[in-house]
């Protein structure tokens, strides 16, 4: 997983042809077989950690008010693409898409578990964040086109393509509350989380903070 992972500082590359299916047709560039995400890839516990160390911690915002609605996803990327296909183009390999972006072929593995795909229609793309984490977090202070961008962000390691019931089942969950599965990705995980939450400078409870810094203990 950490191998697939190293392959994220790749897509601000390749960020201007992100959408266009001409390229993916091709077989080439267009498969880059790791998860969206910008950050430093595998950043390293120790990086992780110091920005662990600087979230600050909080009880979180009322949920009064929340709706997913209230972050507006999946918008369109270009070329006939939005954000679901976009992730589902970079975290595969072998991708094929139409000239109006519909994937008709691929290989996708799901970082929580390890089990591998051919049928896009059978993984579900997962904000690492929830959506009413991050809204509890700071979110509901946001204006919408700030969560609009939360809840499509291509830069940051916040959407992953994986395994439609594990989705379901984390649901709004934090890292105390759930994980993946398979702990090869434990150390990631938690990575991906603190990145995200850097970033856009929410909030953590003491409960998720502890479960984080016991995740970066697998690293």
């Amino acid at each position: 997983m950490r191998t697939i992972r190293a392959l994220i500082a790749l897509f601000a590359l390749v960020a201007l042809s992100a959408c266009d299916p001409s390229i993916l047709d091709q077989g080439g560039a267009g498969a880059s077989p790791g998860p969206i995400g910008s950050g430093p890839a595998g950043q390293g516990a120790g990086a992780a950690g110091q920005q662990l160390a600087g979230l600050t911690v909080s009880n979180g915002l009322s949920m009064s008010g929340y709706s997913r609605e209230k972050f507006p996803h999946w918008i369109s990327q270009g070329h006939g693409c939005d954000t679901r296909d976009v992730v589902l183009e970079h975290q595969g390999s072998g991708v094929r898409v139409t000239s109006s972006c519909e994937i008709t072929a691929g290989d996708w593995t799901s970082p929580y578990d390890g089990k591998s795909y051919t049928d896009p229609q059978k993984l579900q793309i997962d904000h690492v964040v929830p959506l009413a984490n991050a809204w509890k977090s700071g979110a509901k202070n946001w204006t919408t086109q700030r969560r609009e961008e939360f809840a499509n962000d291509l830069t940051r390691p916040q959407l992953l393509a994986v395994t439609s019931s594990l989705n379901e089942s984390k649901g709004d969950q934090d890292p105390s509350q759930w994980r993946p599965p398979s702990r090869s990705f434990w150390c990631g995980y938690a990575e991906d989380w603190i990145a995200v939450k850097h970033y856009w400078q929410l909030t953590i409870t003491n409960a998720e903070k502890s479960a984080l810094s016991d995740l970066l203990g697998s690293c």
